[in-house]
């Protein structure tokens, strides 16, 4: 059988689902197409440490090509899915370019992830970047290294201040772990590089709307982060909604009776609320018949193929199942799995046996503080120094690439003996806006 006799397996996703769909289909006799919109494999826990100075942008992101250079059957292709025909078997994709190529297929997976929500207000975006990319990391790296220069560069007290305040919309593990860092680098990375001002004094708010911080770990759990938040300094407020962000200020709004307005004057938010589907989802759902829940996740049956197309397997974040959390090790588990069912339908002629997909629980983790990080796996409840270095493990393991792992470590160990961070750089973002006055891009941000 030749190569192109073979059947052609197109998984479109580069992330947690899609890298492991695609590894377990290494022996198979298939063709693959992994379809990323992206060239590399980003290991998003750790994205807030690249916007905190800590980890560079390479420490976390991976070369698709490279990571697969010794599978011989699969082949990377650069482009975003747009739309697809379900009769022919033919899925679009986007180029960076505008111009669009079709693939074929015979088996779909699809693991293309989520992307960050705003929740009806996409306006917000201009102010307050998500964390779900690289691009927002190193926007975020570029605003809170810029905030603490133009305060080092300002006069009075009341001009340093908005500079000087960092608010992290949301109190999940993200907005926990973020709100940590930016306090970690006021404290102890800047401390003796600034003569004007006094990084300590940076204010660092954690607004929630709910009645602690990471629900999604035990109550005692949430009690301890809270305390350890509040002894690094972050001001937690819980029980708001953010309802307005613009270029200097947020705003809140109580969720209780009577309702309370507060906004903050803040150059630097940082947005953690939620996430929602990508458009190809919509796409998707209405060319295959599927149920998509509030976010834009579809609904998929235990074997995760879509209802009605046994061929169209949807997993990781973007999928509908049994409440399954949006978390990497559902995503790699649901690749694996998929990867290993077509393999054995292929092999078998079509008659392999389709036990339903079981998730494996293997436990959460959060990063709070120095010191202090949380892990949660059934009975286990992990917190303090040693919750601090069961994560550390579990993040180094899961890691791409042992370039990657062993430079992470090395970094983590310079920065814990040093508390430098040395990570810092920033960029204007394209090669226009770096060469035009400062005063022509404020002005264009302002517009």
């Amino acid at each position: 059988m030749t190569a192109s006799d073979q059947p052609h397996v197109l998984i479109v996703g580069g992330g947690f689902g899609g890298l492991n769909a695609a590894r377990k289909l290494r022996n198979a006799d298939v063709d693959v197409t992994l379809l990323s919109r992206g060239t590399s494999h980003v290991f998003q826990p750790l994205l807030y440490q690249c916007a905190t100075g800590l980890l560079s942008e390479g420490s976390i992101a991976s070369p698709l090509r490279h990571l697969l250079r010794r599978q011989k059957n699969t082949h990377v292709a650069l482009g975003e899915a747009t739309a697809i025909d379900a009769g022919t078997r033919t899925l679009t994709a986007c180029r960076p370019d505008g111009s669009t190529f079709d693939l074929r297929y015979d088996h779909l997976v699809v693991a293309t992830g989520m992307q960050q929500a705003y929740h009806g207000h996409d306006e917000y975006i201009d102010w307050a970047p998500g964390m779900k990319t690289l691009d927002d990391a190193l926007t975020i790296r570029r605003k809170l290294v810029t905030a603490f220069e133009m305060a080092e560069s300002l006069p009075t007290v009341e001009e340093r201040r908005p500079w000087l305040t960092f608010a992290v919309a949301g109190g999940g593990p993200t907005g926990v772990e973020i709100a940590g860092q930016i306090r970690e680098v006021a404290l102890h990375a800047l401390t003796d590089e600034f003569r004007s001002i006094d990084p300590r004094e940076a204010r660092v708010l954690l607004l929630h709307g709910g009645d602690r911080v990471l629900p999604s770990f035990g109550k005692k759990l949430s009690k301890n982060a809270q305390r350890t938040l509040d002894t690094v300094g972050v001001e937690t407020h819980l029980g708001v909604h953010v309802t307005e962000v613009g270029p200097d200020y947020v705003e809140t709004t109580t969720k209780a009776e009577p309702k309370t307005v507060a906004r903050y004057e803040a150059h630097t938010v940082v947005w953690t609320c939620g996430v929602e589907a990508v458009p190809f989802a919509k796409a998707l759902a209405t060319e295959l018949g599927a149920t998509q829940d509030r976010s834009g996740r579809i609904a998929v049956e235990p074997d995760l193929t879509v209802p009605g197309h046994p061929n169209i397997w949807v997993v990781g974040d973007m999928m509908a199942r049994d409440n399954l959390p949006g978390v990497a090790e559902v995503a790699m588990q649901g690749g694996r799995y998929a990867g290993k069912l077509i393999a054995a339908e292929v092999g078998s002629g079509g008659t392999a046996v389709r036990t339903p997909f079981k998730y494996r629980d293997l436990g959460s983790a959060a990063y709070v503080a120095r010191g202090h990080a949380l892990v949660q796996a059934g009975p286990l409840h992990l917190s303090g120094r040693l919750g601090w270095i069961s994560w550390g493990v579990i993040h180094i393991a899961f890691l791409a690439g042992v370039r990657n792992r062993v430079g992470t470590v090395l970094n983590w160990m310079v920065t814990l003996s040093t508390n430098s961070r040395r990570e810092r750089a920033v960029t204007f973002g394209d090669s226009r806006i770096a060469r035009n006055p400062y005063f022509t891009n404020a002005r264009k941000n302002a517009s």
